[in-house]
């Protein structure tokens, strides 16, 4: 299970990232949202 919610959290974490954050806060932005639905799946 660990590693299946490690998994998620790295191909978000890509997404994101590729996904053109072109500041620090939007990049922070970005990181808690990839938190918050971690956070989601580890509560099912």
């Amino acid at each position: 299970m660990k590693r299946f919610v490690i998994g998620i959290f790295v191909s978000l974490f890509t997404l994101f990232t590729l996904s053109g954050c072109n500041t620090m806060e939007g990049f922070g932005k970005d990181v808690e949202k990839v938190g918050s639905e971690i956070e989601e799946k580890a509560d099912r």
